[in-house]
Formats: C-alpha cells, sequence, structure tokens
C-alpha cells in the first residue's frame, strides 16, 4: 500500500514538472489577479489588458495616474506597493526606480523581442512602444518656413507671444535632457529661461491641451509627440483639423524618440503572472494592437510606434525606421532629475 502511494506520489511529481516545462518553467498563472500601474494612455492600456486578460485567464486592476505620479507612489511605497507592474509612456520615471532598487530583471526571452537600445540598460524594464517629438503648428498664424529648424531657435524673440509648451509632461523632460547633454547646463539654463518668456500665456498642463489650442489658433505653434497630433485627427475628424505638424532638423536635440515601457516591481508577489503580462506586451498579438490605430476593440488610437516582435504601424505616419533622432541612449536620457532641477531653476515648474 505504502509502495503504490509513493508510485501514485512520484507520479504527480512528474506531472507537475511536465507542466512547469510547458510554462517555461513557471506555474499557470490563471486566476491570478495582478496590480497594474499605469501611467499609458488608458485606452491603449486597456485594448492591451482586455486581450491579455482572455489569452491568460489573468485578472488586471489598474490603477491609472500620470506616471511621474506613480513612479513616486512606488517609490514612497517600497516593499509594500499593491503594484505588480509599472507602465508608462516615457524611460525617466522607469529608470528613477531602477536606481532605487526596485524593480525585478525581465525575463530574457521578453527582452529579445525588443531592439536592445529600447530596453533597460540593466534590464530591469522593457520597451514597448514609442514616439517622436514633433513641431504642431497652425498655418494661419505662422507658416513653415517661419517655423524653428532647431530647438536653440525656440528661445529667438521672434517666438515671444507664439510658443506653446507643457513643461510639466514628462514628455519634455527628455528634450531638456538632450540639450544639457549637447550644450551644457549652463546654456540649458538660459535657453529655458527665454523660452519661459517666450511661452508666457501659453503654458499649458499637457500636451493634449497644446493640441487644441494651436489647432483652433489659439496658439501659434507647440512641441509635443507625434501621436497628440494623429490622435486628435482621429477623435474630431479631418475636417476639422487646422494644423500640421513637422520636424526639426534631422539629429537635432530637439527630435527625440521617447520610449514607452514596463516593469515588473521587485515587491510583487505575483512575479510570474507580472513576467506573463510584459510578455505579452511585447508579443506580436500586443504589438499588432499598439499598431493598429482606431477605437475598437483590438485597435489604439495612440497612434504609437511599435517597436517589439517586428511589428510595424499601419497609421499614415512617417514610419519608425526613417525618423533622424538626436543620438542619445536611453541611460543618456537617464531618470529625469536633471532635467527637472534645470526646470525648476528657470520658473518652468
Amino acid at each position: 500500500m505504502r509502495r503504490a502511494s509513493a508510485v501514485v506520489a512520484i507520479a504527480a511529481v512528474l506531472a507537475a514538472g511536465a507542466a512547469l516545462s510547458a510554462c517555461g518553467g513557471q506555474a499557470d498563472s490563471s486566476g491570478t489577479t495582478i496590480t497594474l500601474y499605469n501611467g499609458q494612455h488608458e485606452q491603449t492600456a486597456d485594448n492591451l489588458i482586455s486581450a491579455f486578460e482572455k489569452k491568460t485567464g489573468i485578472t488586471v486592476v489598474v490603477r491609472s495616474d500620470d506616471e511621474d505620479v506613480l513612479a513616486d507612489q512606488i517609490a514612497a511605497e517600497g516593499s509594500k506597493s499593491p503594484a505588480d507592474v509599472f507602465f508608462t509612456e516615457n524611460s525617466p520615471p522607469l529608470e528613477s526606480l531602477q536606481v532605487k532598487g526596485l524593480l525585478s530583471p525581465v525575463d530574457s526571452a521578453t527582452l529579445a523581442r525588443t531592439p536592445s537600445k529600447y530596453n533597460s540598460p540593466q534590464g530591469d524594464w522593457v520597451g514597448v512602444s514609442a514616439r517622436v517629438s514633433v513641431i504642431i503648428y497652425n498655418p494661419s498664424l505662422i507658416s513653415a518656413s517661419q517655423l524653428p529648424t532647431h530647438v536653440t531657435q525656440l528661445a529667438a524673440p521672434q517666438y515671444k507671444g507664439k510658443l506653446a509648451l507643457a513643461p510639466g509632461e514628462t514628455d519634455f523632460q527628455p528634450i531638456v535632457t538632450d540639450y544639457e547633454r549637447a550644450y551644457g547646463t549652463a546654456a540649458t539654463l538660459t535657453w529655458l529661461k527665454k523660452i519661459a518668456a517666450n511661452a508666457a500665456g501659453h503654458i499649458y498642463p499637457d500636451n493634449e491641451t497644446i493640441a487644441d489650442e494651436v489647432n483652433r489658433g489659439a496658439a501659434a505653434f507647440g512641441v509635443v509627440n507625434q501621436y497628440y497630433w494623429y490622435r486628435m485627427r482621429a477623435e474630431i475628424g479631418s475636417g476639422n483639423i487646422h494644423s500640421k505638424i513637422t520636424y526639426f532638423a534631422p539629429g537635432d536635440p530637439g527630435y527625440v524618440i521617447d520610449v514607452s515601457g514596463a516593469a515588473v516591481l521587485k515587491s510583487s508577489k505575483h512575479q510570474a503572472a507580472a513576467q506573463k503580462f510584459l510578455a505579452f506586451l511585447v508579443s506580436k498579438q500586443g504589438q499588432e494592437i499598439i499598431a493598429t490605430p482606431g477605437t475598437g476593440a483590438g485597435q489604439s488610437l495612440s497612434f504609437e510606434y511599435p517597436i517589439a516582435s517586428g511589428v510595424t504601424t499601419r497609421a499614415g505616419e512617417t514610419p519608425f525606421s526613417e525618423l533622424k533622432p538626436y543620438p542619445i541612449t536611453i541611460g543618456g536620457l537617464g531618470d529625469g532629475s536633471t532635467a527637472i532641477a534645470l526646470m525648476t531653476k528657470a520658473g518652468l515648474l
């Protein structure tokens, strides 16, 4: 009788091992609930989450807020954070948590789906999508030939009262970081003070407001990421678009690629399920959702560029491979703290 029990026990162990092997060494996570701190656009996240839940049986509870607010919250919560995954629009908030030692290493197979230059240099978060900075302008207020071609020119006196900025947006931090890398701290502070004066009366809380204000003629031009314009056009219709977008000169510090990424918190009690969520974001299915513009299920209204699993955007925008940004690495963009300090000193924050 004992021998029969032992055989049954051994068979059970072998079956469990086979199940683990089939899942890549991880137990089945279906039925698990994970908490996502979401700093991405809610519609994009919602479509990704819905597809992930259907595919895996894992439930995702979402807390959405600005990514810098969520990063500060995670840092304050520390080892007691209820978050399992942090999903952002930009890399600096992720790097700030990496520096604090609050992120788990991402599975190597997941990292391999995204070009390494768009991932955490330390392997603690994975790049999911990207956007590029552009100039949005209203041709009835300023012609294309009158626009700046270099970010340094935003400080020129002829743009006083014409420039719109959202310095509180985390999207603006990488531009300031690039400028500081290119021209030094003192020059960056002088530049920031001048653009603050030029944008007086047109300092807005976010890029959506810049896009709307420029489009309706309340401001001549501003600096945003490209997807705000494409999304606005999709929402209000091309017949209501009175603005255009253009790029800074190739290689200019104002020409920035921002990377959206995701990480598993070291404090997560659901590491396997959280890692599956990251793997889904960069899978072909997840990237196809990002790549497909629209408002329906399985579509994304964000107009971001998919950067993993070989998927390319289906939106009618400049192909990602043809962009010519300032040559700075993800590591070079850092955690954004230098940019924040400089903008605060210049009176922009």
